[in-house]
């Protein structure tokens, strides 16, 4: 496979590549700043024309192969800048669920930065098992009434909107009584409180609670019952590496370990090297999928094993290098713990594995 840039793919890098000298040293690249800035990282991407690369012109995107983006995140972790802002899964599950109006009414904002947004799916007994959600959406004239608590919420606290997933009907099997909306998250009826981190960072995750919430019926995604739909095709683009963006970030922490050391490499940095190597190639071949049109399905789920397993093992190895006198590489480490429980739980991810790919059990 040839992995080189076309001329116009190089000229994108290039031009890429000035800006980050002159910019990327502006923005802060972890912890609470890098949090409350990224929506400033977001506009500042976008304004530069690098930002929503792949995704449609009639929304602000660049409508530009897969590989661009790609581009874009290897040259971010080059420059040492913020990772680029994941909001591809939401941007694909209105963008295949959703009415063009909603679409057109949501899409720009949602690429340009302009307007956030959060994910409202997991609750506290309600996370890997979806489909267990207890947040009730009710019907009431124009509007539904909602009540209910989400966990582990991205971005929630500075959030305009929130893509819902609520329980619109408790008389049909669990995944056909799902629904969507987009929900706006200054109201009254919501309460946000902040979660801090094992890694000291307070201003990622939050919990939501919905008291009497009100959405308008047409914001609802798709049709009553399609929530499971939309899910599936948020989590499915989720656990993709090609479009999170983190295989050229972990090559670059893993040669900087190594720059760290006197002696021969123990075997947790090894391991880890070899770790970041496969997933860069399996990115690759994901990349190439995408130009051929191939669509993944439950093979997403591959996909975020390979993720947990790499960022384990450069957690693993920051942590045999520099032990605890790093902060940043700790908080790294802690961070990566998370990754086997965020975004379904690896466990679930081998059972989909086994029973939808493998067949087994059927």
């Amino acid at each position: 496979m040839d992995f080189r840039d076309s001329p116009q793919e190089a000229e994108f890098r290039a031009r890429l590549r000035a800006w980050l000298a002159e910019t990327a040293g502006r923005f802060p690249t972890s912890g609470d700043e890098y949090w409350a800035r990224q929506g400033e990282w977001h506009q500042a991407l976008y304004a530069a024309g690098f930002f929503g690369s792949s995704w449609p012109k009639e929304f602000g995107g660049h409508e530009l192969p897969p590989v661009y983006d790609v581009i874009v995140d290897e040259e971010l972790a080059i420059a040492g800048a913020p990772p680029r802002p994941s909001l591809g899964y939401l941007v694909q599950g209105l963008g295949r669920h959703g009415s063009k109006e909603l679409q057109q009414r949501f899409l720009p904002g949602m690429i340009n930065g302009t307007e956030r947004w959060c994910q409202g799916f997991s609750e506290p007994g309600a996370g890997s098992d979806l489909a267990s959600l207890t947040t009730t959406a009710t019907r009431d004239g124009d509007e539904y009434v909602v009540h209910g608590h989400k966990i582990w919420t991205s971005y929630s606290d500075v959030a305009d909107w929130c893509l819902l997933l609520a329980r619109t009907d408790s008389e049909v099997p669990r995944h056909k009584g799902i629904s969507a909306f987009i929900i706006a998250m200054k109201q009254p009826g919501v309460e946000q409180r902040p979660l801090q981190m094992i890694s000291g960072v307070t201003r990622e995750f939050g919990q939501v609670h919905f008291d009497g919430a009100r959405v308008p019926a047409d914001q609802m995604v798709g049709a009553p019952g399609d929530g499971w739909k939309l899910a599936m095709t948020v989590v499915g683009h989720e656990r993709e590496p090609s479009t999170l963006g983190y295989a050229a970030r972990y090559g670059k922490l893993v040669r900087q370990l190594a720059a760290r050391l006197d002696g021969p490499a123990p075997d947790d940095l090894a391991w880890a090297a070899v770790q970041t190597e496969m997933l860069r190639l399996h990115v690759r071949r994901r990349l190439s999928e995408q130009l051929d049109g191939v669509v993944h399905g439950p093979d997403g789920s591959l996909d975020k094993l390979l993720m947990t397993w790499v960022d384990q093992s450069v957690g693993h190895a920051a942590l045999a290098v520099t032990g605890t006198a790093d902060p940043e590489l700790l908080g790294s480490y802690f961070y990566s713990r998370a990754q086997s429980v965020m975004g379904g739980t690896s466990q679930i991810q081998k059972n989909i594995i086994a029973s939808r790919i493998l067949g087994l059990g059927v």
